[in-house]
């Protein structure tokens, strides 16, 4: 075989084609908002237990203090303002008659604002 009549030797390099790349970077742009939409609805779903945890208190406290005032209830609807933990919240109290005249339903509702957070309901009996 002649010296002039060789075949030259190609190398392959090593590496990655941009095909490559570009499906690699979107499975991690994928993985990256699925878990940024994760951390977000477990932050939103934190500060709703929040609001429910501070709204029951309230709630609980008006109906504790009717049941406290021991004697029935006039029927009727009023507001009283709750503060708690640093938050301005509303407390709509509504007493309404039962079938027995010797008990009262009272509704406690917490609002923030207009938005309705936790509703408590009990029954007060004469004393």
């Amino acid at each position: 075989m002649s010296p002039w009549l060789s075949v030259p030797v190609v190398r392959q390099q090593a590496g990655f084609t941009l095909v490559e790349v570009l499906v690699a970077l979107g499975i991690v742009a994928i993985a990256l908002t699925a878990g940024l939409q994760a951390t977000g609805a477990m932050t939103r779903h934190a500060l709703r237990q929040s609001d429910m945890l501070l709204a029951q208190i309230c709630a609980e406290n008006a109906l504790v203090k009717v049941r406290l005032a021991r004697q029935l209830p006039g029927v009727g609807d009023s507001t009283v303002a709750c503060e708690q933990a640093g938050r301005d919240l509303t407390v709509a109290q509504t007493v309404r008659p039962t079938p027995n005249p010797n008990f009262r339903r009272v509704d406690a509702q917490v609002l923030d604002g207009e938005v309705p957070i936790w509703r408590v309901s009990t029954v007060v009996g004469r004393f």
